[in-house]
């Protein structure tokens, strides 16, 4: 009998140093939160996008292609956030933008249809870039979502844009992930597309899941579910994941895996060909990366996904902000939550949302979203549905594409101008030259285009840099072999003329 015991022995000790989460582990599920910690882990959750924003605010894609070393210290002290909030409050379009969409949730409900959210975007008073810029160029002339989110109409369709925006969906869908994408499904194809809206949808799963466990692993792991696997977003949060699995204490191991396999841009027209990387896929990885590697301390996880570089304020909210709905705010550190108080009450820059209104606004919203989601609100405790993940739709962006060269063209289109390429598909771009232009003026260029023999097509270049158009001009899927890319101004205007400066080929693969 003595043999038995030994081998039940065994069996007890092998059991309880089992992983606390993988593919066939759950750790425990907390679905009933009382109101006081729903409302403490929805204000943890802006609260921790704010710091972290802030963190990484001085950093901004100051490392294109590089790691930020440990030797440079990055700046922290309790007058940092209220200095940047009045002194450069462009920082915070992380959330001004997620602002945007809460807002018309507010005055249309939570299922406002995309068009609304798309209109709202599109005339905002503040700056645009990238996916969301060309989103914006697409909805004033007529392009509505999900087309306007397209990479056969938006070149940046991969760019991080929607992934820095989706963190409302997840705080007003606590423990309901699929209730998160399909908010994401409405909003997140106005600006992107594929892997661009993926990144989206998995930092709002995130967040939802994080109301509902304290184990970081699980809400990494059980969200990259909501993405297709089949998808290169999943592909490259999943070799994060592998990474730390074989080496959990080594950050800048997962860094390089990542680079090396990953990095290369495809569609963003600034990064194709150079070590600027603004792609979801990629920052997606830097913040698993701090996440992971920062095991729940709150300042290891900001200083490392923004010393993976690249858009290293984003990232650091995006982790911060899931880490914080992870602890509540009542328990993020002092050192980070007490510079933060003096701007609770400000209004955030294009918005007159402050954050005390924006924690108010979220617990309503979240409510809502309980009640309709089959959860119950009973008084002080409030029960979440559960909802086993469900994976959103495989879309792909650029298929079988791959760039070919990057030329320098050089050249001020006054009148007209013909270029000649090889491949199956190219970008061209530029903008105004702006010679005696402000940036709000409302001169726009008129634009025919003409590819080899085919029919012309008309595009207009607003002057105005709320409403400009991001690229000169594109096309993809052409037959391969040589192409004559004719442009002609409809409505020149004495000494001024639109910069052309590079041409970017594709081929097919």
């Amino acid at each position: 009998m003595r043999h038995l015991y030994l081998i039940a022995v065994i069996f007890v000790l092998l059991g309880s140093c089992r992983q606390t989460t993988g593919p066939d582990l759950k750790p425990e599920k907390k679905n009933t939160l009382t109101a006081n910690d729903l409302l403490d882990r929805i204000k943890g959750g802006w609260a921790g996008q704010v710091i972290g924003c802030t963190y990484g605010g001085p950093t901004e894609f100051s490392f294109p292609g590089t790691m930020i070393q440990d030797y440079q210290s990055i700046p922290w002290d309790s007058t940092r956030i209220a200095w940047y909030f009045d002194n450069s409050p462009g920082l915070y379009d992380d959330i001004y933008m997620d602002l945007t969409f809460m807002e018309v949730m507010e005055k249309e409900g939570i299922d406002a249809p995309a068009a609304s959210h798309a209109r709202a975007f599109a005339h905002a008073p503040y700056p645009l870039w990238h996916a969301n810029q060309a989103a914006r160029y697409n909805i004033l002339n007529g392009i509505m979502p999900p087309e306007s989110g397209s990479w056969m109409n938006n070149p940046h369709a991969e760019d991080i844009d929607f992934q820095i925006e989706a963190d409302f969906a997840g705080l007003m869908s606590p423990g309901m992930p699929n209730g998160a994408s399909d908010i994401c499904d409405r909003v997140g194809h106005i600006m992107n597309y594929g892997d661009g809206w993926y990144g989206g949808v998995y930092m709002a799963a995130m967040y939802s899941l994080a109301f509902l466990s304290q184990d970081i692993e699980y809400v990494v792991e059980e969200g990259l579910k909501s993405i297709p696997g089949e998808s290169n977003f999943h592909k490259c949060i999943q070799d994060v994941i592998s990474q730390y699995r074989k080496n959990p204490d080594d950050w800048k191991a997962a860094w390089f895996a990542v680079e090396r396999t990953w990095a290369a841009d495809i569609g963003c027209p600034d990064g194709v060909f150079r070590p600027f990387n603004i792609d979801a896929r990629v920052n997606a990885a830097y913040v698993i990366i701090g996440l992971l590697y920062g095991k729940g301390d709150f300042a290891r996880t900001l200083d490392i996904s923004t010393r993976c570089g690249q858009d290293s304020d984003c990232n650091p909210a995006s982790a911060g902000g899931i880490l914080g709905t992870m602890i509540g705010y009542s328990k993020i550190p002092a050192v980070w939550l007490d510079p933060l108080k003096p701007i609770e009450n400000k209004p955030f820059s294009y918005t007159a949302l402050s954050l005390n209104k924006v924690y108010e606004t979220g617990y309503k919203q979240a409510l809502e979203m309980i009640r309709r989601q089959g959860g119950k609100v009973d008084g002080d405790i409030i029960h979440l549905p559960d909802q086993p993940i469900r994976p959103v739709k495989l879309e792909v962006n650029f298929p079988g594409l791959a760039p070919t060269a990057r030329k320098y063209i050089g050249i001020n289109l006054e009148t007209q101008c013909e270029i000649a390429f090889d491949g199956t598909g190219f970008i061209l771009t530029g903008q105004p030259a702006r010679t005696g232009y402000s940036n709000t003026d409302p001169f726009v260029f008129q634009v025919e285009m003409m590819l080899d023999n085919g029919p012309a097509e008309t595009f207009t270049m607003p002057v105005d840099y709320l409403t400009r158009r991001l690229e000169v001009a594109w096309k993809y899927n052409l037959e391969p072999g040589r192409h004559t890319l004719r442009l002609k101004v409809l409505n020149p205007k004495a000494g001024e003329s639109i910069r052309i400066n590079d041409l970017i080929t594709y081929r097919k693969i």
